[in-house]
């Protein structure tokens, strides 16, 4: 490996010169790259040796595009067998953000500066902070699908600095989930209760009380309901698509003990299925509900009922104030639930150590269920205790 100096005249007589860094590849072929300065050439020559001695370099005229790679990526994914809902999101994530900004880019070419480029980009363009991050891992992962090709060296997007330091900035922007905010109140929940009806009714209260996923309650199955022992056990889930497939993670696949409200409910609801029917939370044809049916037919309404609505401040075609839902989604009534579960006795709650949290929730690592939910655990050093503790130090 050697950085020279190459100086010529153009035909019209004008003096240029560039930096070389002259080398041979992993595959024993000679490679020239030119640089307009000095110090660059000396910092890809310094990387290039490195990667050439492990085996590892590609040059920029045996690299594809990311564009490129990224369908391999999407490729990869098909062959795997990943749900359709992650194909989808491959895609989208690629053709929608990926390809716009950086597809023409050389996957040898690109840089941490480069890919921070990418990310102010997308900022600028209105896509959230949420998002920007899922998009970024979706570029980590073609990087590393590449690798594997030996079609790039290294992941730029793995490469960048201070993502400790800035993940925590976001958290703090963020900010915690509030009860009365994110999660609902205990008196919000005994309202909702008191206002759910028909079909709705079992199911919402399945959600309150086991906290599952809606992808895990559309997939609940009959035979997955123990009534003796007053149990639900995730075995499977449904996706948007209504394909059924295993849970999330091997955590997903739990035993969730459930009080005798949701029990006695789950009865009364077999009791008006037709005979033969498969699913717990099937439509009247006994196929799986969709998400969007559950939280816009079930959800809503029953809070709006129960009081737990929001004025707008739009009028709607008869000149009345549209109402909206405090809480949009099923993930507030898995957040009460993780409440529940942490909250003290005292409180109303089943006061359950970390571990068990975790469990239940179905959570790959007790580093998620702390990272979420870690603020609401009851602390063991308020003032009566730190005033007994240095009481007995000192006497």
């Amino acid at each position: 490996m050697s950085v020279r100096k190459r100086e010529w005249v153009t035909p019209k007589g004008v003096a240029k010169s560039a930096w070389v860094a002259d080398y041979v590849d992993t595959s024993g072929k000679r490679r020239l790259k030119t640089f307009t300065k000095k110090k660059e050439a000396d910092a890809f020559a310094a990387t290039a040796s490195v990667e050439v001695r492990s085996g590892v370099h590609v040059a920029d005229s045996a690299s594809i595009t990311i564009e490129k790679a990224g369908r391999l990526w999407i490729a990869s994914g098909e062959l795997d067998g990943l749900e359709r809902s992650s194909i989808a999101q491959r895609r989208n994530h690629l053709e929608k953000h990926i390809v716009p900004v950086i597809g023409p880019t050389l996957m040898s070419k690109a840089s941490v500066p480069i890919i921070r480029d990418f990310e102010d980009r997308l900022r600028k363009n209105g896509v959230s902070a949420a998002m920007t991050k899922k998009i970024l891992t979706s570029l980590g992962s073609i990087f590393s699908d590449a690798i594997e090709r030996g079609l790039a060296s290294r992941n730029p997007v793995r490469d960048r600095g201070g993502q400790k330091q800035k993940r925590r900035a976001e958290k703090r922007q963020k900010g915690r989930l509030e009860v009365g905010v994110d999660i609902p109140t205990r008196d919000e929940i005994k309202a909702l209760i008191a206002a759910l009806e028909g079909n709705w009714r079992p199911l919402l209260l399945t959600v309150i009380f086991s906290g599952m996923r809606s992808s895990e309650l559309r997939g609940l199955r009959w035979q997955d309901v123990d009534m003796k022992k007053g149990e639900i056990r995730v075995r499977q889930r449904i996706d948007q698509y209504r394909q059924v497939g295993k849970p999330k993670s091997e955590a997903g696949i739990r035993t969730i003990p459930v009080p005798p409200l949701v029990i006695n409910a789950l009865k009364e609801l077999k009791l008006r299925q037709a005979a033969g029917t498969e699913l717990v939370f099937a439509t009247q044809e006994g196929d799986s509900r969709s998400h969007a049916n559950v939280v816009l037919k079930g959800l809503r309404p029953a809070m709006i009922r129960a009081g737990m609505g929001v004025d707008t401040g739009k009028l709607d075609k008869r000149g009345k104030p549209v109402i909206t839902a405090k809480y949009s989604g099923l993930h507030a009534l898995r957040h009460f639930y993780a409440s529940w579960l942490i909250n003290r006795k005292e409180d109303g709650g089943l006061g359950l150590p970390p571990k068990i949290v975790q469990e239940r929730l179905g959570h790959a690592s007790i580093v998620m269920t702390l990272d979420i939910y870690g603020h609401l655990f009851p602390r063991l050093d308020d003032g009566s205790e730190l005033a007994e503790a240095a009481s007995a130090l000192l006497n």
